[in-house]
């Protein structure tokens, strides 16, 4: 086992290579680089979510119980409603997808279409396409604006559509490519516009 290796099993705040460990906002990551193989992800002793960005692994603690809660409520509407209709299928926030620069990104939520999927099926490693969807929740010392550079990469890598769930404001921004920002209230709905042709969800159900 390498000092890369090593360094993977060890969780924030304790310290990272190079520093103090980072934080992204009350989540705190730990960084390590190298090059990192579907399998190496997937068998890491980690209990949280692990990203790959700029070739570096950044694990990071498990989220809070309110982030996870709204996370759920999104797949219990949205997953019976994907099924119903064969659309595709929705993940939670465990699932990967590796992007073309190698870097791999695991969405909070995320839908893919049918026809993306090798026979239909989830493959067993990381999805080498984009989600069609990808929804992101801020955890409670987060904002929008640090959310930009992903988000950012979603559009450009070519995910359709992205929903980024603040618990603060009790809100959901919808970005598009080409499209300006919209900001959706509690008095609003989710829309799944042409990604989930019929999906339309009260934003309020969210934060039931």
């Amino acid at each position: 086992m390498d000092d890369a290796d090593d360094m993977a099993q060890s969780l924030c705040p304790s310290q990272h290579i190079g520093g103090p460990c980072p934080t992204q906002g009350a989540m705190a990551m730990t960084v390590v680089k190298k090059i990192w193989t579907d399998e190496e992800l997937m068998h890491l002793p980690h209990e949280g979510k692990a990203e790959v960005v700029d070739g570096e692994l950044v694990l990071m603690t498990p989220a809070g119980l309110d982030s996870e809660d709204v996370g759920a409520a999104l797949v219990s509407y949205l997953r019976p409603y994907v099924r119903r209709h064969n659309l595709g299928r929705v993940y939670t926030s465990q699932a990967g997808f590796r992007m073309p620069n190698g870097d791999v990104r695991s969405p909070d939520v995320s839908f893919v279409r049918m026809e993306k999927l090798p026979g239909g099926r989830s493959p067993q490693k990381f999805g080498e396409f984009p989600p069609d969807l990808a929804v992101e929740i801020l955890a409670p010392e987060e904002t929008p604006k640090d959310y930009a550079r992903k988000v950012r990469e979603y559009l450009v890598w070519g995910v359709t559509l992205v929903w980024l769930i603040d618990l603060n404001t009790r809100t959901v921004w919808v970005y598009r490519k080409e499209r300006k920002p919209k900001r959706l209230s509690e008095n609003d709905e989710l829309d799944g516009e042409d990604v989930i042709p019929g999906f339309r969800l009260p934003v309020a159900r969210l934060f039931e």
